[in-house]
């Protein structure tokens, strides 16, 4: 089976790989020109387990290649991004109506072809058949349409996209069972059919409740430095009931899921999405009062004047180079505007504003970890003794328990001490 994959990011690239293991011809294709060509030499733009090696050996067994454009295949699978418009709150389909049309004129009689990009309920129906039926074919008939949300965490994609249960929403009972088909070959996690509609609400409602979830927690974190009681406290001892779960506290919610997702749902109903509108607000209110405390932090116990800020970590999700929609990019800027500096380190980004930890934390006032990688979790305190006069750590990720005497730490649990 050949299988065309339009987009190699996140999840098209490993989409792409885990095909080729499975013996299937593969091309991977993308608009961006230096990507393909790192491709096609073998170099892999995203850090994830697996994905590097697998590429590889697609590509010395001459299984997987590279191209700017789509060509003939058996299924296609559309897994470009789609961004929210600001201006309405809705789902930006432009990327997967390109997408879709970049492959009309490859199209032939049998061909299924899936939607894996996280849509608002209907896109695919109303949006996305029209724009294949124009090659003259028929879906249901002559070419098989499906919706199939990815269900991944950064950081275990190759192995989720696998081991994960797989929804398969199909225009019609044969789009499903045809979708169902392709996924066959290397799912493992069970195949769950329904229609297309059902999958994509279902796909923006597994992200909102997450969403929504983190909301609780963030509003109690605000509550709790008002009323003098520790929230992290208060957390852990809630989850102690059996059927209780609230999830963590944090400086904002990033990633191409969690951020935008709910707004495909609120913009379907905006006079019923009362509490999904309400969760996005707070996650959105949390890069300010994030900068605001750390602030206050530096006023409280420092005798410095706007001084330096180490930020450890901008990537939203740990252990991974992600940085899409991170709010740690939101509270640099907060920070900056207020005349702040920032040294920024991370050990799993590049670029030429980052600095080593010990550069980052040379002359700063404080600490504000952003990212829950490892690395954070196993800090060289003496890299804080050595460069910092009062080392301060302001931990938004809860990461730390314990540290030297010598540091003062904070966190979302003791914001009433400040």
């Amino acid at each position: 089976m050949k299988v065309c994959v339009v987009g190699q990011g996140y999840i098209g690239l490993p989409t792409a790989a885990l095909f080729a293991k499975h013996n299937c011809d593969v091309v991977g294709v993308d608009i961006n020109k230096e990507m393909i060509d790192d491709l096609n030499n073998g170099i892999v733009h995203i850090e994830e387990p697996g994905i590097s090696e697998s590429i590889n050996n697609a590509i010395v067994e001459g299984r997987y290649h590279a191209s700017l454009s789509p060509e003939e295949a058996d299924v296609f699978i559309i897994t470009v991004p789609t961004p929210y418009l600001v201006e309405n709150l809705s789902c930006d389909l432009s990327y997967v109506i390109n997408a879709c049309e970049s492959i009309v004129d490859y199209l032939k009689s049998g061909n299924t072809v899936i939607i894996e990009s996280t849509i608002a309920p209907g896109s695919t129906e109303e949006s996305i058949k029209p724009i294949l039926e124009k090659s003259g074919l028929k879906v249901g008939i002559d070419i098989y349409l499906a919706h199939c949300p990815e269900r991944v965490l950064p950081g275990q994609i190759m192995y989720e996209l696998v081991n994960n249960n797989r929804i398969i929403g199909g225009v019609t009972e044969a789009c499903t069972e045809k979708a169902s088909e392709a996924y066959g070959i290397f799912v493992k996690g069970k195949l769950l059919k329904t229609e297309a509609k059902t999958a994509e609400l279902s796909k923006c409602m597994e992200n909102t409740f997450r969403d929504v979830n983190i909301a609780l927690a963030n509003e109690l974190t605000k509550i709790c430095a008002k009323i003098g009681v520790n929230a992290l406290d208060v957390i852990e001892l809630a989850n102690q009931h059996p059927r209780v779960n609230i999830h963590n506290p944090g400086p904002g919610v990033g990633g191409h899921c969690l951020a935008i997702d709910p707004y495909f749902v609120y913009s379907k109903a905006p006079d019923d999405a009362n509490i999904i509108k309400l969760s996005r607000d707070t996650n959105n209110s949390m890069p300010q009062f994030t900068s605001d405390k750390a602030k206050l932090i530096i006023q409280k116990h420092t005798n410095h004047y706007k001084p330096k800020i180490a930020i450890l970590g901008v990537s939203y999700k740990g252990n991974t180079g992600d940085t899409r929609e991170s709010p740690a990019f939101e509270i640099i800027s907060n920070l900056e505007k207020e005349g702040y500096s920032v040294g920024i380190h991370d050990p799993h980004v590049s670029g030429d504003k980052f600095l080593s930890l010990e550069e980052a934390l040379q002359d700063a006032s404080i600490a504000l970890i952003l990212a829950d990688h490892d690395e954070f979790k196993k800090l060289d305190y003496d890299l804080f003794k050595e460069n910092m006069e009062n080392p301060i750590i302001f931990d938004t990720k809860n990461i730390i328990d314990d540290v030297p005497d010598y540091i003062k730490l904070f966190n979302f649990g003791n914001l009433y001490k400040i």
